[in-house]
């Protein structure tokens, strides 16, 4: 058997975190299994479907690098290009006695619910309309279209008597008494399917063997079954995820922070460190935490899933974002810095070589691209601020000689501009002055970043270049009074 697996998003939002983990596990279990992933486009709610929706949802999965074998853009994996078949599929259950019309109205379907609420039991449908309609006649009722007056729904006959069990592969047996659950609606009144219908149809029709999802879908899968076994059709084997919820165990959203696939990517976040992280979000292979995409595909299962909750952790995710930067070949990060540093309206002074160089010196101290342009500030503005309680505390008189000396000693470097010949420039001036390093450094690090904080004064003044820091130092001497 080819393991098949699919992930359904609806285009009527930005793609969650939460949500993008079903289908990150689906497309690791398809991947390890040697199988085939399908993206599905479940657009039948017409009214808040939107192509900027669809857009984001294909282009946070590119950027995420799941990639699927069958999906968008061909039509007929959108939910919205099938009617015809879930036609199809009502009528067949319909004949068949499988399924009705209902006519109640949404005020009696309410108050049977509040009443429900008011008796402190489980609300459901009564099945009032179940036999209304003799089932010699179900074979001509047309489907339902309040546009033509056929103001009604289409509701599934479930099963009274029995059970119906859900082997689950994380969660393990559920077994759930059809009793409970009552008559659900296949096809609204305004002639759409429901989801529960029309997911059972696509998983069918695209074979489906596998079907993984958070297990807030687990009271969904007995009525999906029934529909398969009333269909004539094998139900798909099913794995629910636990939820992914916030610092304060309520389920993630934005009240938790950024919630988004594009909000991490616009906060600088690779995506091998979203990947990673919530591929550990509820799965896990020994103690490793960093994995490669092939090493996801070679070790991931069911078996070492958890069965609880996983809590999102931004401080892990930050980790694993400062060391996927760290390990990031220069030149690939050079690129992937540019378009986070144009957003700021800041220009690169400079080559993709000399772009390196700055961010050699500044990697290991950012952990994100946002947070890595933030620290290159004062290297990508041509003209800079002083902190003024760090002019204040360095830029005194006394130190106006030594910085206006080695403005000049910085000046007359000859040939290579390096660290070497920056550290000859400073110790000439700590010996003409009887300085230690500490009583120069501090106050040239002042003078050309602005504040008392950076990289290595050397390698810093070795990437500004001469005439950058000359003019730096000579308007800081100009400052002190």
């Amino acid at each position: 058997m080819t393991v098949r697996t699919r992930y359904a998003p609806s285009p009527t939002g930005s793609l969650h975190i939460g949500n993008v983990r079903s289908g990150l596990f689906a497309y690791l279990f398809a991947r390890h299994n040697k199988g085939v992933f399908i993206l599905r486009i479940d657009d039948t709610d017409r009214e808040r479907s939107t192509q900027e929706s669809l857009n984001e949802i294909l282009e946070s999965l590119r950027w995420l690098g799941v990639d699927w074998d069958e999906g968008p853009p061909d039509p007929k994996y959108f939910q919205s290009t099938r009617f015809d078949r879930y036609r199809e599929g009502a009528f067949k259950l319909l004949r068949e006695g499988k399924a009705y019309p209902c006519y109640c109205t949404a005020q009696r379907l309410d108050e049977m619910r509040k009443q429900a609420e008011r008796e402190h039991r489980k609300p459901g449908y009564d099945g009032r309309c179940r036999e209304r309609t003799p089932v010699a006649d179900l074979g001509n009722v047309q489907l339902p279209d309040k546009t033509a007056g056929r103001n009604y729904t289409i509701r599934f006959r479930s099963p009274r008597a029995g059970q119906t069990v859900v082997d689950d592969l994380i969660k393990g047996r559920a077994v759930f008494d059809n009793s409970e659950l009552d008559d659900l609606i296949i096809f609204r009144s305004d002639g759409v399917p429901t989801y529960n219908f029309a997911t059972v149809l696509d998983d069918a029709d695209f074979e489906i063997t596998h079907v993984v999802r958070g297990d807030d879908h687990l009271p969904n899968t007995p009525r999906q079954m029934q529909i398969f076994y009333a269909l004539g059709l094998t139900p798909p084997a099913y794995a629910h995820l636990p939820m992914v919820m916030g610092p304060d165990g309520q389920k993630l959203s934005k009240r938790h922070g950024a919630t988004s696939v594009f909000a991490y990517r616009d906060l600088g976040y690779f995506p091998e460190a979203l990947l990673n992280y919530l591929v550990r979000l509820g799965w896990s292979h020994g103690d490793q935490e960093i994995f490669s995409r092939e090493e996801m595909f070679e070790y991931f299962d069911f078996a070492n899933c958890g069965k609880s909750a996983g809590i999102f952790n931004a401080e892990k995710l930050l980790w694993l974002n400062f060391h996927y930067l760290k390990e990031r070949p220069l030149v690939q990060l050079a690129q992937e810095v540019k378009p986070f540093i144009a957003r700021k309206g800041l220009s690169i002074p400079g080559d993709d070589e000399w772009l390196q160089k700055m961010l050699a010196t500044l990697r290991e101290r950012a952990k994100t691209l946002v947070e890595l342009v933030d620290f290159a500030d004062f290297y990508l503005k041509d003209r800079i601020e002083i902190e003024p309680k760090a002019a204040a505390k360095f830029l005194k008189l006394e130190i106006k000689e030594p910085l206006s000396v080695l403005a000049d000693r910085i000046e007359s470097i000859g040939g290579d501009f390096s660290e070497q010949s920056v550290q000859a420039a400073f110790e000439q001036v700590l010996a003409s002055f009887g300085l230690k390093l500490g009583q120069l450094a501090q106050p040239v690090r002042v003078a050309v970043t602005g504040g008392t904080v950076s990289p290595g004064i050397y390698e810093v003044i070795a990437v500004l270049g001469k005439s950058r820091t000359v003019e730096r130092l000579r308007a800081a001497v100009a400052q002190i009074k």
